[in-house]
């Protein structure tokens, strides 16, 4: 008798909180059987920084910068299946209540006036730092998703339901009582 082969997972987060990533560990003692069917890729709990061949791919966070563009093409590149798990990748989330703004003015208050930390501050330009764009965008504006688990973050019930029936090739459902903005 042959062992089924194991589904490689990998996690991400983009422009957001780590909510949804907190959310994750919220499956408690559940990871345990989870474990039995996954294995992680890259992920925080891995700390592996490049993404190699998945089954499945994880992203929470919106798309704020080209550093998020370049890690989020790579993910997607890499993953058979994507999905965006919380507001911020399924909508942009609360990182994209800038997007009524300009961003040089955001700079502006936030580096040389009201919120700069020391006379003379400036609006860093280091090409160390990653280009922000003009807009935070939810992840389906830059790579296609296969799937989205709503929430901010969604519950370890949600996430654990949502993986166990994809991993069991069902089409994911989640009834009302666990989808909630709260």
């Amino acid at each position: 008798m042959s062992e089924k082969k194991k589904l490689r997972v990998a996690t991400t987060s983009l422009a957001g909180c780590f909510g949804c990533h907190m959310s994750f560990l919220d499956i408690d003692e559940r990871l345990i059987d989870l474990l039995e069917l996954i294995e992680f890729d890259r992920t925080p709990l891995t700390d592996i920084k490049h993404c190699g061949p998945c089954d499945l791919g994880i992203i929470e966070g919106g798309v704020c910068n080209a550093e998020n563009v370049h890690v989020l093409r790579e993910f997607r590149k890499n993953c058979k299946v994507l999905i965006a798990m919380g507001a911020c990748a399924v909508n942009g989330g609360l990182p994209a209540q800038r997007n009524h703004l300009d961003l040089r003015d955001i700079l502006e208050v936030v580096y040389e006036t009201e919120g700069s930390l020391a006379k003379g501050a400036h609006i860093p330009n280091d090409p160390e730092l990653p280009l922000p764009l003009n807009k935070v965008h939810p992840i389906h504006e830059v790579v296609k998703v296969d799937y989205f688990l709503p929430g901010c973050p969604p519950s370890g019930d949600a996430i654990w339901k949502f993986l166990t029936d994809l991993i069991a090739g069902r089409t994911p459902h989640l009834g009302h009582g666990l989808l909630h903005y709260d």
